[in-house]
C-alpha cells in the first residue's frame, strides 16, 4: 500500500470516529442530559390533569369582619369541545338547557361564546375564558334539577353539574362593596399567556377588579393537580402526580364594615337629596382616611353594581349596563377615576398661596361682588357683596372675590402675558405642595392622577390643541359655533401657551383646568388635619395565613410633607372649623355633639348633557374630625349635585354620626365605631362567623340581608 492510499484510509478512519463520537454524544444529550425535558413532553403527551381550585383567601375588615368570602354552590357548566361537534353546533341542547333552568337563551348563547367570535360592538357578556374550558351557565343549581342533567347526559351531551367553592361578597349591614373589593371572573386568553408574568390553570377563576385582582397573588391560593396517565384508547393507566390543593392567604385591611356601609348608604342619601331637589346628580364618591397614617377606612362609589353578580353569570343586558352612560358607567369607580374640578374646596390651598406672598392672614380684605379682570367682571357666588371680612370670615362664608383680587394681583406681579424668566407663581406652587397632580399611591388598580394646570401643562396642553383651535371654524360642528366658543377658540389660538388672568383668578377658587379625584382631596385635607404630612393612601394591612400566621404586614409611607408652617396650619384649622359654625356648612351640622372642621365646595361644570341640558354644579364637601384633635378626613363629592353644603355636606354629618355614635345632639359611644376614637392597630381573628360590633346601623344584633337571588334583569345599583 503505498503513502497515498494510506494517508486516505486514515482520513475516512478519523471521519468515521468522528461520526461515531458525535452520535454517543448527541444520544448522551438525549438520554442524560435534556432526558427529563423529553421524558415531560412524552408524558404530556399521554397524560391527563385534573385540576382542583384552591380555596380563595377571605377580603375581612379591620376587626376581622369577613367582606369577601367563599361558599359552596352547584355549578352548571358547558363544555364547547363537546357541543360544537353537534350537527346544529350545540343549539337544541342549550334551548332545552335555558328551558330547565329557567334562564334566556339569548344570554347563556351569548355567555357560551367566545370574544373572539363575535363581532365588535356585540360582545357584552361573551366568555372570557377559552373553549376548552367548562363555561358556567349558573353556580347556583337547584339539586334537584342537577341531578336531572347528569342522569340525561344522552339529552344534554357536554353538560355537567359541578360542586365548587362560589366567591361570595356578604351584604352585611346594606354592605355593597362593589368598587373597592372588585370581583373574581374566568381567566382570558392573555392571562394563559403569562402576559402578567403568571402561569394559571385554565379552570381557575383571578381577581379581575379592586382589592380582589391587585392581591390575586396572596389570595388565590395554589391548585392541586392530579395527573393520569392514559393509553392511546384514553383509559387510565396510573396516576403520576397528585398535588393537593393549597388554600389561599387572608387579607386584613383597613376598612370598617359598619363605616363602609354607612359610607355608601350616605352617598346614596345626598344623590336622592339632590336630584329631589331639581339637580341632574348622576355620581358620586365618598372617601374617609385616618389622617395618621393614610389609610382607607371607606371608600364608595355611586352608582354601583353587585360584585356577586359575576359568579352568578352577568346577562347580555347586565354586562352592557355596567359602561353604559345611560346607567351612568357603574364600572367606574368615581372615588379615584372620576376627575373633577375642585371648587371653594381649594381655598384651603390659596389661603397657603396667600402667605407665602406675603398676604397677613389675621388682616380684613374687601369682598365686593365682583372684580373687573381685564374686560370682564368676575362675580362673587351668587353676585352678593359681603362687605369687608377678615380672611377666616372670608373662608367661612366662601368669599371669591378676595381670592380673585390677590390671584389676578400676584399675576400681574409675574409679568402677567409676558411672565418673568423666574415667575413667583405662589398659587401653582402651593398646589404642588400637595402633590397634586399624581396619584394617591391607593393600592386599587386605575387610579387617575388629576391635572394641575399650571404653565408647564399649559404649554404641553397648547402644542397638542393648537392646531384644533387655529382652524376651529373648518373642524368643529355647526352647533359648537357659538360666540363664546368661537371667540374662546380665537384666544386659544392667539395665546393658549399662556396663563391668562381669568386662569389665574379662576384658579384661585378651585376652577378652570384644575381636576382631582375625590380620594386626592382626601389626602389632602388629610394633611391639613395631621398638621402637614402627606400619606400614600392605602388599604391593605396583612396577609394573613388560614393558621394565623403573618406574611407580610404593610406599613405607612410618607410621601412628603407640605413645607407650611404651623401658624398657617392653625389658621387653617381655626377656618375651617368655623365653616362648620357660622359659615356655608353651619346648617348641615346645626347641633352636632362633635366639633369638627370642613369646606363646602360648588364646583361650575361647563358643557351639556346627552339631553341637551345644560351640566349642574358638582357638589363637594372635604372635611376632617375632630376639629381639635383631628383622627379622620372625610370627603363626599356628588357629580351634578348643586350646593356643596345641602348636597355633600349633609353626607358627611351622616358618615360623622356612623363614626361618632352621634344621635341628634348626643353621642352614644358605645354606638361609636373605634373605642377612644381610634381604629384597631392590632390583627384580627379570622373567621367566617365574625359579625360586626355595634353601631348607629347595628345598635343591636347585626342585621344580615340576604344576597340578592339571580334574575335577568339588571344588577346596577342607582
Amino acid at each position: 500500500m503505498n503513502q497515498r492510499a494510506r494517508l486516505s484510509l486514515l482520513v475516512t478512519q478519523i471521519f468515521f470516529a468522528s461520526l461515531m463520537l458525535a452520535l454517543f454524544g448527541r444520544l448522551f444529550y438525549l438520554q442524560v442530559a435534556a432526558g427529563p425535558i423529553y421524558r415531560d413532553a412524552a408524558l404530556s403527551i399521554q397524560s391527563r390533569d385534573v385540576v382542583t381550585p384552591a380555596n380563595r383567601g377571605f377580603i375581612v375588615d379591620s376587626s376581622g369582619v369577613p367582606l369577601a368570602l367563599n361558599k359552596v354552590g352547584l355549578a352548571i357548566t358547558v363544555d364547547r369541545t363537546k357541543i360544537d361537534k353537534l350537527p346544529d353546533k350545540g343549539v337544541s341542547v342549550v334551548q332545552d338547557l335555558v328551558a330547565l333552568l329557567g334562564l334566556s337563551f339569548d344570554d347563556v348563547w351569548q355567555r357560551t361564546r367566545l370574544c373572539g367570535e363575535l363581532p365588535k360592538g356585540q360582545k357584552a357578556g361573551c366568555w372570557t375564558g377559552s373553549r376548552f374550558q367548562p363555561i358556567p351557565i349558573t353556580n347556583t343549581a337547584d339539586p334537584q334539577i342537577a341531578l336531572r342533567i347528569v342522569e340525561r347526559s344522552d339529552r344534554y351531551p357536554g353538560i355537567s353539574a359541578t360542586p365548587l367553592a362560589i366567591r361570595s361578597y356578604p351584604t352585611t349591614l346594606g354592605l355593597n362593596g362593589g368598587h373597592v373589593l372588585g370581583y373574581v371572573g374566568p381567566l382570558t386568553e392573555s392571562d394563559l399567556s403569562g402576559a402578567n408574568g403568571r402561569s394559571y390553570f385554565r379552570s381557575e377563576s383571578i381577581g379581575k377588579a379592586g382589592l380582589e385582582i391587585v392581591y390575586d397573588e396572596y389570595l388565590r391560593g395554589t391548585p392541586g393537580v392530579k395527573t393520569f396517565i392514559v393509553d392511546r384508547k384514553e383509559a387510565v393507566t396510573t396516576t403520576s402526580k397528585n398535588t393537593k390543593p393549597v388554600a389561599g392567604n387572608h387579607l386584613v385591611t383597613s376598612l370598617d364594615i359598619r363605616l363602609q356601609a354607612a359610607t355608601e348608604a350616605a352617598l346614596v342619601a345626598a344623590v336622592k337629596r339632590a336630584r329631589a331637589s331639581g339637580f341632574r346628580a348622576d355620581g358620586g364618591a365618598a372617601v374617609v382616611l385616618d389622617v395618621r397614617n393614610g389609610q382607607v377606612l371607606s371608600l364608595a362609589s355611586y352608582p354601583t353594581f353587585d360584585p356577586n353578580a359575576f359568579e352568578k353569570g352577568l346577562t347580555v343586558q347586565e354586562a352592557s349596563d355596567l359602561y353604559s352612560e345611560k346607567t351612568g358607567v357603574p364600572a367606574l369607580n368615581r372615588a379615584l377615576q372620576g376627575l373633577y374640578a375642585l371648587g371653594s374646596t381649594f381655598k384651603a390651598v390659596s389661603v397657603i398661596a396667600a402667605k407665602d406672598a406675603g398676604y397677613d392672614l389675621n388682616a380684613s380684605y374687601a369682598c365686593p361682588s365682583e372684580v373687573q379682570v381685564g374686560t370682564r367682571a368676575f362675580q362673587n357666588f351668587e353676585s352678593k357683596s359681603q362687605g369687608t371680612l377678615s380672611l377666616k370670615k372670608a373662608i367661612a362664608v366662601s368669599c371669591d372675590t378676595i381670592w380673585y383680587r390677590i390671584a389676578y394681583d400676584e399675576w400681574l406681579r409675574d409679568g402677567g402675558l409676558k411672565p418673568k424668566s423666574n415667575p413667583n407663581d405662589y398659587f401653582f406652587k402651593a398646589a404642588e405642595k400637595f402633590q397634586m397632580g399624581k396619584k394617591t399611591g391607593v393600592d386599587l388598580p386605575s387610579e387617575s392622577s388629576g391635572r394641575l394646570a399650571n404653565r408647564e401643562w399649559r404649554k404641553a396642553w397648547f402644542s397638542q390643541n393648537k392646531d384644533f383651535y387655529c382652524n376651529y371654524k373648518e373642524r368643529s360642528t355647526k352647533s359648537q359655533q357659538t360666540a363664546f366658543l368661537l371667540q374662546l377658540a380665537r384666544e386659544n389660538c392667539l395665546d393658549g401657551d399662556k396663563i391668562r388672568a381669568g386662569d389665574a383668578v379662576n384658579f384661585s377658587i378651585g376652577q378652570g383646568d384644575t381636576v382631582v379625584t375625590p380620594i386626592k382631596l382626601a389626602q389632602m385635607y388629610a394633611a391639613i388635619a395631621n398638621g402637614g404630612t402627606i400619606w400614600k393612601t392605602t388599604i391593605a394591612k396583612a396577609i394573613v395565613k388560614t393558621d394565623g400566621t403573618v406574611v407580610r404586614t404593610f406599613k405607612p409611607e410618607k410621601l412628603g410633607e407640605l413645607g407650611v408652617d404651623q401658624e398657617t396650619i392653625a389658621f387653617l384649622h381655626d377656618a375651617l372649623h368655623e365653616v362648620t359654625i357660622a359659615g356655608t356648612a353651619a346648617g348641615a351640622f346645626a347641633g352636632f355633639p362633635v366639633a369638627t372642621a370642613g369646606k363646602t365646595g360648588t364646583a361650575q361644570v361647563f358643557g351639556r348633557n346627552p339631553n341637551g341640558s345644560a351640566k349642574s354644579d358638582t357638589s363637594w364637601y372635604a372635611s376632617f374630625a375632630p376639629a381639635k384633635n383631628p383622627r379622620y378626613a372625610v370627603v363626599m363629592m356628588v357629580s351634578q349635585g348643586g350646593y356643596g353644603a345641602g348636597t355633600s355636606g349633609v353626607g358627611v354629618r351622616q358618615i360623622y354620626e356612623a363614626i361618632f355614635g352621634a344621635q341628634g345632639s348626643t353621642v352614644k359611644p358605645e354606638l361609636a365605631l373605634f373605642p377612644n376614637g381610634k381604629p384597631p392597630t392590632t390583627l384580627p381573628r379570622i373567621s367566617p362567623a365574625t359579625k360586626p360590633k355595634p353601631s348607629i346601623l347595628n345598635p343591636g344584633k347585626p342585621k344580615v340581608i340576604a344576597s340578592p337571588t339571580p334574575t335577568a334583569k339588571a344588577k346596577v345599583k342607582r
